[in-house]
């Protein structure tokens, strides 16, 4: 512990998280966020913005592995994909690995883009060069009002709901009655839902009771991502394909990526959607609907 230097990271009022601070690879500010480049002892490079850990070198794969796949492996021969956010490039790495035309990947800040593919390549693995990329610098949420009927597929990987902060607004029932319309007719969705740990439950499921008022399947999961030092949440949405009756599929398409996988297989989404009795019981109970003029900071 001797001349030890430390990373803290507030999670809430009553909660902090060490990680040990071995170097800081890149420090800098883009006109949305500060965006920092860290190595730490058990993780890793480490992708903080606003200093809040985002993805790190030993686990990421976990984290987008569990929010891509579920979503692609159900939906029904999805070609068009959009990715909200993901800066430093994993997500598209995973939907890369499907037989796609197109996956439109619309991210608000460049910086961090340029970043990860400087300090993070392994993150993207290549894949802003693949010719099907379409990548767009915008906001998420006024591209998605200007599309109808058109992705299959709509993966939201975007910081957690923070007051003042680029992801604010991209929580709300008017978000994701906007992302419904940008659907085709059996299209789907996922976003990150936040922490599922007792001090931040109430993002997760306040996220969960907003799709249900706006989506007919509402299909919420969980897993643990050890650099965050808490159980994930993620929620999944559909138009008209039930989650449920499709798990069949899984096991049939899983096979054409498994050797790619570290983390997901038919095991893992099994024990992922089957949620604890007190996660089940504050969806039922305690969840808000979370709107433009009510919206939900996690902080």
């Amino acid at each position: 512990m001797k001349n030890c230097k430390w990373y803290i990271e507030q999670t809430s009022e009553d909660e902090i998280i060490l990680h040990s601070l071995k170097e800081i690879i890149f420090s800098g500010t883009s006109p949305y966020q500060r965006i920092e480049i860290i190595r730490s002892g058990d993780f890793g490079r480490c992708l903080l913005l606003d200093g809040k850990m985002q993805s790190a070198e030993a686990d990421e794969f976990i984290y987008h592995e569990a929010l891509v796949h579920p979503v692609m492996l159900l939906s029904d021969n999805a070609e068009r994909i959009l990715i909200a956010g993901g800066g430093e490039g994993a997500t598209l790495r995973e939907v890369l690995k499907y037989p796609i035309k197109e996956v439109v990947m619309v991210e608000l800040d460049e910086v961090v883009i340029n970043t990860a593919k400087k300090y993070l390549p392994q993150w993207s693995d290549g894949a802003f060069d693949d010719p099907r990329v379409r990548l767009i610098i915008d906001d998420a949420r006024s591209y998605i009002e200007k599309t109808k009927n058109y992705f299959d597929v709509i993966i939201i990987d975007l910081p957690e709901p923070a007051e003042g902060g680029p992801a604010y607004l991209l929580y709300t029932k008017e978000f994701y009655e906007n992302v419904k319309e940008a659907l085709t007719e059996k299209g789907m969705m996922v976003t990150q839902s936040a922490s599922t740990s007792i001090n931040n439950l109430r993002v997760f499921v306040s996220i969960v009771t907003t799709l249900r008022q706006v989506f007919p399947y509402v299909k919420p999961y969980i897993t643990y991502v050890p650099s965050f030092f808490a159980p994930w949440g993620f929620s999944l949405a559909s138009k008209k394909i039930n989650p449920e009756e499709c798990i069949s599929k899984i096991n049939e398409k899983i096979i054409s990526i498994e050797k790619s996988l570290k983390f997901y297989d038919l095991d893992a989404h099994n024990s992922m959607f089957c949620l604890p009795k007190h996660i089940k019981r504050a969806i039922e109970t305690e969840g808000r609907v979370i709107r433009d003029d009510s919206p939900l900071s996690f902080y």
